[in-house]
């Protein structure tokens, strides 16, 4: 069964603002100038913070080891020249839970990004994205991840 198409309604509210979101749903202000609501680059970077954590949230919750609390760190290069499209991003996942190994964090985030979330596999497959996973305060060496 096929699923239906996301729908949403961006209104223009003046200047470089937009309200939008689906119809009869929350909205969300996303501004060009970052003044009101986040920046539309900035959406998509949040986009993806939010989207790969739900998926970590959800594998670690498989494994039986619940995320007690997790923060996700992300930053991106943009060409300097139009189309100012986005060339490189760093992610680093905060995760903390009891019994949560290292090993099973990373294969999470991987996992997420390369299989299960859909705003990464919807961005550009040349984008470089590294990943670091910092488990209950102890940093994971950088790995470089793919986009499906």
């Amino acid at each position: 069964m096929a699923h239906p198409p996301n729908v949403v309604h961006a209104a223009w509210v003046g200047e470089q603002r937009f309200d939008t979101g689906r119809p009869g749903g929350p909205v969300t202000r996303l501004d060009g100038s970052a003044q009101s609501g986040q920046s539309p680059p900035d959406a998509i970077l949040s986009s993806l913070a939010a989207c790969s954590g739900i998926d970590v949230v959800d594998i670690l919750a498989k494994r039986r080891t619940p995320v007690e609390r997790l923060t996700i760190h992300v930053e991106g290069d943009r060409r300097e020249t139009a189309p100012r499209r986005f060339i490189a991003v760093r992610i680093t996942f905060r995760v903390d839970g009891a019994g949560i190994e290292a090993v099973h964090a990373e294969r999470a985030v991987a996992l997420a990004l390369e299989k299960y979330c859909s705003v990464a596999s919807s961005l550009a497959p040349d984008i470089a994205v590294e990943t670091t996973v910092v488990l209950n305060g102890v940093a994971g060496a950088p790995v470089r991840q793919s986009f499906a």
